[in-house]
């Protein structure tokens, strides 16, 4: 048994999928549901509370939360953007990565910011961002360093 705690700063607009409404003949006629698509929240937003039937020490979630608390934001596309390219950030494979490797992902994000025709830049002013928050580090010449 697993229970992880996502912090409500963590839930953007695209995280949530609406369900087909419910038949007519059902109780609830026409009601329309949703699913949280857990799968969508970086790794960053979700703390531990109960891991493989064992209880986390306190100290571990009151750290990680005191952690994420940091890339906290009340603008919801601001927000969105952030996890986006941080899900980004946390499948490139190695610690230390290039522009590059995060611009290979400058088509996904496209498709999810449909509006915004500077992605590359966007990116850049995210990472920008992460790097403020302690989330990654600047080494120089387009390098960088996932440090949470």
């Amino acid at each position: 048994m697993n229970l992880i705690l996502i912090p409500k700063f963590f839930f953007v607009p695209s995280i949530i999928e609406k369900r087909n409404a419910l038949s007519s003949s059902a109780k609830r006629a026409n009601w329309v549901g949703c699913n949280i698509l857990i799968s969508e929240i970086p790794i960053q937003g979700k703390i531990d509370i109960i891991k493989n039937q064992d209880v986390v020490d306190i100290s571990n979630v009151v750290q990680s939360y005191s952690n994420i608390k940091k890339l906290q934001t009340n603008n919801i596309e601001s927000r969105g953007w952030l996890f986006d390219v941080l899900n980004c950030v946390n499948q490139i494979p190695t610690a230390e990565f290039t522009l590059q490797d995060i611009y290979k992902y400058t088509e996904l994000l496209q498709k999810k910011h449909i509006n915004n025709y500077n992605i590359e830049a966007k990116i850049r002013q995210q990472l920008q961002f992460l790097r403020d928050k302690g989330f990654v580090e600047f080494l120089g010449g387009g390098r960088y360093r996932k440090k949470i």
